[in-house]
């Protein structure tokens, strides 16, 4: 591709050749006769061709690579279902429809949470009687077994767990949830496979096409190469990035040594994970979460991590669902320091974002009763693009990492190494007087590092039987639900499910204390939820108070939080904006009652409504907030 020509003029040249060629064919003129698919290609094919060249444009077969990556968006756009295409349409009339306050989303494994896919489909009217609007599948398509990293070791994008049901099973899902309002959230693991999919395979057997899909070396010289700038993430697992073949070469493993990375500078592997992409949008997935995708790209003397590049294939495979599958969002998965996790947050590259950061220094204030370093992060590092949103979770599957920035903790007088070994040690009851019990999870006695596994109510002290553990939990969810985007809960978590030690007793789990914190169906739990008189019942009913303040709270849409200064550290303050009145969110992080001064309030009216208990409340009086207690003031 000539460099004299520039970008707009060399895009005009490969749409004409794309053209010509598909023009060739009746099936490639069927696909250009379909106006909205040429009006959509029209519209985004300068995105897709800017990348690939910039990427592939030193291949010589790079125009033809690009003509079947356009023919293959051509026949899955023909193959989207009418009804998919009519969700494509309404919601390019409302391009922000997930930025809404009655958004509300909920987080589960199939066969943890419903068994299969059928029993999941049972539960769609206690969804509706949540208020869910969004709901995540955890990992559900066909992995090693039993080792399978939680269903992120991917065998087939194309055939689930068969323990779970079929791939229709799942479509049909899918249409059910559609007709509840339900949103269905799939993870889509970009960065490798399982060493059991059928690439993996042929690669293995030394396959030349296939290998050239993954990272392959045929000695330790360029692995180690590599080994000098790329971290260990899993060193429990294998030392460095690489693991040796049985045919004596080696091959890039970021994570477990079943999980192969995929080498995206190969046009191949684009186009091949574009397909797989594709075909799941059109069963009537509408959220992908895009796993590990700091880690996509690989250059020497580098740590391989939030390159450049990522963000080039994340556009690139945005752009190509907005030509097929228009009405499917992104969601990064980038648990990662927070000046990289705000990168990943853009409309054209993915739309939603997880908020790390906000979930592990709520955390933290609740060990240190102190919101100072959550105050500063909702101050500096909570607002992002607009037509953006984040989804705010109290807890994940997987494990707590304090990925805090050394210099906002600086700031507040915190040395950051020291203050991660404090919470860990907090949280897995290694520190007099918590009222956590987490779990380790990597542990490293040596170092002290660690992270943390554990349900929301065990990590909270509902465990440990200790004072407050409603309030907190409540507490978390209400800054969860009222700081801006989507609100997540762990399925569980809304009748106070406590960890799971059973996986101590299943080889293929012992190993991954991740699993306390997936646990089964709790089924009395759920029987007791509308039993005030229990904790599940009381822990429901303060969940669906917060629920349905939400949705009827308008200001509480959108991403926007500004930060308040309370003047006690113990209470964290933020503000959301609304068109015509404002909400002042408050909330004491402390065992005991505390007082923000009337001083705080004097630039605001004299009184507001608490939308949390109803109460009008006098702000130049100053306010006194209970231990763990919470306001939502609309003035």
């Amino acid at each position: 591709m000539s460099n004299s020509l520039s970008i707009e003029q060399q895009a005009r040249a490969a749409k004409a050749y794309v053209l010509q060629e598909l023009r060739k064919t009746s099936a490639g003129q069927q696909i250009l006769d379909d106006v909205d698919f040429f009006e959509r290609l029209d519209m985004n094919f300068i995105t897709v061709f800017a990348i690939f060249a910039e990427l592939y444009g030193y291949r010589h077969d790079c125009l033809d690579q690009l003509v079947d990556l356009i023919t293959m968006c051509g026949t899955s756009w023909q193959a989207r279902a009418p009804e998919l295409r009519d969700l494509d349409k309404a919601r390019e009339l409302d391009p922000e429809w997930y930025m809404s306050n009655k958004m509300l989303g909920g987080v589960c494994y199939v066969k943890q949470y419903g068994k299969d896919f059928e029993g999941i489909k049972a539960r769609i009217p206690y969804f509706q009687e949540l208020g869910l609007t969004y709901l995540h599948l955890m990992p559900l398509f066909l992995a090693p077994k039993p080792f399978s990293d939680g269903g992120y070791a991917v065998s087939s994008y194309r055939d689930v767990d068969p323990e779970l049901g079929d791939i229709n099973q799942l479509k049909e899902l899918a249409t059910e949830l559609r007709k509840a309002g339900i949103s269905l959230v799939l993870d889509l693991v970009f960065n490798h496979t399982s060493n059991e999919h059928r690439w993996a395979k042929k690669a293995a057997e030394g396959d030349p096409e296939h290998s050239a899909m993954y990272w392959v070396f045929p000695d330790r010289n360029v692995p180690s190469a590599f080994e000098r700038c790329t971290r260990e993430i899993f060193p429990d697992d294998h030392p460095g990035s690489f693991i040796q073949l049985a045919d004596g070469r080696y091959i890039w493993s970021t994570f477990y040594h079943f999980q192969w990375d995929l080498n995206y500078s190969n046009p191949t592997v684009f186009r091949s994970m574009a397909a797989e992409m594709l075909f799941l949008a059109n069963l009537g997935v509408d959220f992908f979460r895009m796993d590990a995708v700091a880690f996509m790209w690989k250059q020497m003397n580098t740590d391989c991590e939030n390159l450049p590049e990522v963000h080039k294939l994340l556009r690139a495979f945005n752009a190509l669902c907005r030509i097929a599958a228009p009405s499917v969002l992104f969601k990064s998965e980038a648990i990662v320091h927070p000046d990289f996790v705000v990168q990943y947050i853009d409309r054209y590259e993915c739309q939603l974002s997880y908020n790390p950061l906000q979930m592990a220094l709520t955390w933290e204030a609740l060990a240190t009763r102190d919101a100072s370093m959550l105050s500063q992060a909702i101050e500096r590092r909570h607002n992002i693009t607009r037509g953006c949103a984040w989804v705010n979770y109290v807890r994940s599957h997987d494990d707590i990492g304090w990925t805090f920035s050394d210099e906002d903790a600086k700031e507040l007088g915190k040395d950051g190494g020291s203050h991660r070994k404090f919470l860990n040690a907090f949280f897995v009851n290694r520190h007099p007087g918590s009222f956590a019990r987490g779990v380790p999870f990597q542990d490293n006695p040596r170092t002290g590092d660690c992270r943390i596994s554990g349900t929301t109510a065990s990590l909270a002290g509902l465990e440990s039987m200790q004072g407050h553990a409603i309030d907190r939990i409540l507490l978390a969810y209400s800054i969860a639900m009222s700081t801006g985007g989507i609100p997540l809960i762990y399925l569980g978590d809304e009748v106070g499910q406590l960890n799971d030690y059973s996986y101590l007793n299943d080889q293929s789990k012992m190993d991954d204390s991740r699993w306390v914190n997936r646990p089964s169906y709790p089924e009395q739990r759920y029987h007791e939820r509308h039993d005030e008189s229990t904790i599940p019942g009381q822990i429901y009913k303060g969940m669906k108070h917060l629920i349905a303040l939400r949705k009827s709270t308008e200001e509480l849409a959108g991403g926007r939080a500004v930060g308040f200064f309370t003047g006690n550290e113990t209470v964290l303050g933020y503000q959301r904006p609304g068109t015509g009145s404002t909400v002042l969110c408050l909330c004491n992080f402390s065992d005991y009652g505390q007082w923000v001064g009337r001083d705080r309030f004097m630039g605001l009216p004299p009184s507001a409504r608490d939308l949390v208990t109803g109460y009008d409340v006098a702000l130049r009086e100053g306010i006194e907030l209970k231990p763990h207690q919470f306001v939502w003031l609309r003035y």
